[in-house]
């Protein structure tokens, strides 16, 4: 029996983030169907008469959709749900028809985009595990990757190829990469993939077509086999499906795989190589070199890259096992870096992904911050950029000590841009703010919620201009034009509401301290009219203070673990004192007062009564990953499992 606690303490006035947070989740509600009817066919499909290109693309199709689930699981409207599966469903179909899958499985395409397309997926699979067609994909795609399968190896513990799916390895790089030229759009920013084609020393060399298809044939014949870092990516898939029955199987490779990674990063002094031969051995097709390999440390975007790919995996360790350790895979890559780092400006110009960097740090050429190499050739470290916040923001997190985590300090003291600023800028990824959040969770940024609220609802405003002004579909070719209009916003609600960061765009798993479900309509996402506000985030305590806003009675489920592998311990809970309403004979309305009560709970949920115009603020103190992580079921509840 879920322990129910009522909320006691009137409103006198209501709270402006809990307005601002009801507003935008309407805004995002009204917003998401005008995308709907502006870009979509009725059985879900994106509008487009144009043609594919190449392997490229089936990314591009699911992106536009990625956080919807993730909405619905906030607060967002009960059919959306129904919404992102029909649009799950009918864009798998029309990229069927294109070629590009195989029983609604991506061909073979490389793990960074591969990620790209998993967020949709992975979102609808946690909002509604009840779904048993959504349940048999789950389990259909992650057999594609298991012993036994075509893609992976046991001998070697290796994925076999950069490119895999469901038509096994699809060896190479592309047809796109036949040749390397030098009159390749936007390619020359990232330089040569390999530094050893003999003919083939600069960028200018590529003009000559015999250089360029003997860089192609290279880059296919060496870059197009063998193991490279991101596919750690692919662990999510084995992840997802074990959250349904824990299968052991899943989980066995999991581990497996990951720590073969582990013992080739131990092997290269704590830092993550990028590729492995079809023999097993790092460097085989490299001449022996730890970097090389494909979307790897030299080519094109390396940390940026690799990181968010050992990120995801060691967090899926994490959901596994209930254990930190694997998270290794993450600082022994972060310790390499930063050892080469230096203190420096001219930000804009500093390589490859710097203009995009300035823009999200508001940054001019006087700015100084930490930069640290992101790729690595035979000349060494080179292309120098700010550390990614976010892989070492979830490394925090996942071990409990985002306000006091020493390395966020460094970071944070190297800077000169102001970290408890909301800067006004959106990505695809949705994340880039979680300095003024991190601000927040240490108490130097009080007025977070309410700036990242206005600076969502403003995000949410200028797309819905920018759908307004745009024709119903692109023109031939143009496959990034919908994610570029996507009006739903919600990494400040993840933050916000369930004390987390957004998933890792490249893969990674819908994770939260506390998701809030309603109890009546059994779904996860907050009641109609109540907003919730997360103020607390430590390892073993989390705080979240809850308001109806509305005038209905609520009832709202509190649970500790987006998986619920959280215990709940206790509770301690504000209830009105004596006092109120106060003298029917007097005129003055009594003020508020409060005080402290504690409810023991023992379990991963606790359900809220909220009646109209109340709130409560819950002190949960909480026994981390005592359950194992599970998909949840809010319709009927569930039980958790200690882990063995």
């Amino acid at each position: 029996m879920t322990p129910r606690i009522t909320a006691a303490v009137p409103l006198r006035e209501l709270p402006r983030w809990a307005l601002l947070e009801r507003e935008l989740l309407s805004r995002l509600d009204r917003a998401w169907r005008e995308f709907e009817r502006r870009f979509c066919e009725p059985d879900g499909r994106l509008r487009y008469h144009g043609r594919m290109y190449g392997r490229d693309g089936v990314d591009d199709f699911y992106e536009p959709f990625f956080n919807w689930p993730t909405l619905y699981r906030i607060g967002g409207s009960p059919d959306l749900l129904t919404a992102a599966k029909r649009h799950w469903e009918g864009v798998t179909r029309q990229l069927s028809e294109y070629g590009y899958l195989r029983d609604e499985y991506e061909i073979g395409y490389d793990w960074f985009h591969q990620g790209e397309s998993l967020p949709f997926l992975l979102g609808i699979c946690a909002a509604d595990p009840a779904d048993t067609a959504f349940r048999a994909r789950a389990r259909r795609f992650a057999e594609l990757y298991l012993p036994g399968s075509d893609n992976y190896d046991p001998a070697t513990h290796t994925i076999v190829a950069p490119h895999t799916g469901a038509g096994g390895p699809r060896w190479g790089v592309g047809e796109d990469w036949a040749e390397y030229r030098a009159d390749q759009p936007g390619m020359q920013i990232y330089g040569l993939p390999l530094f050893d084609v003999p003919g083939v020393d600069s960028w200018d060399d590529l003009r000559d077509p015999d250089a360029a298809r003997a860089m192609g044939q290279a880059m296919q014949q060496r870059m197009g086999r063998g193991d490279t870092a991101v596919n750690l990516a692919a662990t999510t898939l084995a992840v997802n499906a074990w959250l349904y029955d824990h299968d052991e199987g899943l989980a066995d490779w999991v581990l497996e795989y990951v720590d073969a990674w582990r013992e080739r990063a131990a092997a290269n002094g704590g830092l993550l190589p990028d590729n492995v031969g079809p023999s097993g051995q790092v460097g085989e097709l490299h001449g022996g070199a730890w970097y090389g390999g494909h979307y790897g440390w030299t080519w094109p975007h390396g940390l940026h890259s690799i990181l968010p790919a050992a990120t995801v995996a060691a967090l899926n360790a994490v959901v596994l096992t209930g254990r930190v350790d694997r998270l290794d895979l993450v600082d022994g890559t972060l310790d390499a870096v930063l050892a080469h780092g230096e203190v420096a400006d001219g930000i804009a110009a500093r390589g490859s992904l710097g203009p995009g960097w300035a823009e999200r740090l508001g940054a001019d050429e006087t700015t100084r911050e930490l930069l640290v190499p992101y790729r690595h050739g035979p000349q060494g470290w080179f292309d120098r950029h700010p550390v990614p916040l976010t892989p070492v923001l979830w490394r925090a997190w996942a071990r409990g000590d985002i306000a006091t985590d020493t390395l966020i300090e460094r970071l944070r003291a190297a800077s000169d841009t102001d970290w408890e600023a909301v800067r006004w800028f959106h990505d695809k990824e949705e994340q880039g703010h979680e300095a003024p959040w991190i601000g927040y969770l240490a108490g130097r940024n009080p007025d977070y919620p309410e700036r990242g609220l206005e600076l969502a609802l403003t995000q949410t405003l200028r797309r819905m201009a920018l759908i307004t002004e745009a024709p119903d579909e692109p023109q031939d070719g143009d496959i990034h034009f919908w994610q570029r209009l996507n009006p739903v916003v919600t990494e400040v609600l993840s933050h916000l509401v369930t004390g987390a960061p957004p998933a890792i765009y490249y893969g990674g798993l819908p994770l939260a301290r506390v998701v809030i479900g309603d109890v009546r309509l059994g779904r996860p996402g907050l009641p109609a009219d109540v907003a919730a506000l997360v103020t607390t985030v430590e390892e073993h305590r989390v705080v979240v203070e809850l308001v109806n806003t509305g005038d209905a009675e609520q009832l709202a489920v509190v649970q500790a673990g987006a998986f619920g592998e959280d215990e709940i311990v206790a509770v301690g809970h504000d209830v009105a004192a004596p006092g109120y309403p106060g003298d029917a004979w007097r005129y003055d309305v009594p003020p508020v007062t409060t005080v402290p009560h504690r409810t023991t709970v023992g379990g991963a949920r606790l359900e809220i009564l909220l009646p109209a115009r109340t709130r409560i603020t819950l002190d949960l103190d909480i026994n981390r990953r005592a359950y194992r992580a599970a998909h949840q079921h809010f319709a009927h509840g569930t039980t958790q499992e200690e882990h063995p």
